[in-house]
């Protein structure tokens, strides 16, 4: 039933951004900045955090997931650092997938060639 439940969560943010996509004249940038902004302010709220308990990975895959990480990793930081957490924490908290993402992203530049449109 996880799985289910992690499906449907997933292909809703999914499908949101679709109709986004489709109804509004918003680009696909202004989108994924959208679901980063939504995720921090749904973690402020403490919404953000039961809906990942319920649906698990579905939830902290997509940008609102990392939107939630930062503000998560903000407000831990404040609380043991002070004001300079507020700079310091979202890096912190999201070093370890940005740094994965790149280091990917270098190796698959390596073995594919990028072609222009």
């Amino acid at each position: 039933m996880n799985y289910l439940w992690a499906f449907i969560v997933g292909g809703l943010f999914c499908v949101v951004a679709q109709i986004l996509i489709d109804k509004t004249k918003l680009t696909p940038a202004r989108i994924l900045v959208g679901y980063v902004v939504a995720g921090v302010i749904l973690g402020a709220f403490g919404v953000y955090k039961p809906l990942i308990d319920f649906a698990g990975a579905s939830a902290t895959t997509p940008l609102t997931g990392f939107g939630y990480l930062i503000s998560k990793g903000v407000r831990e930081a404040v609380d043991k650092q002070g004001l300079l957490g507020a700079l310091t924490g979202g890096l912190s908290a999201a070093a370890g997938g940005t740094a994965a993402a790149i280091c990917f992203g270098f190796l698959a530049s390596l073995v594919f060639k990028s072609k222009t449109k």
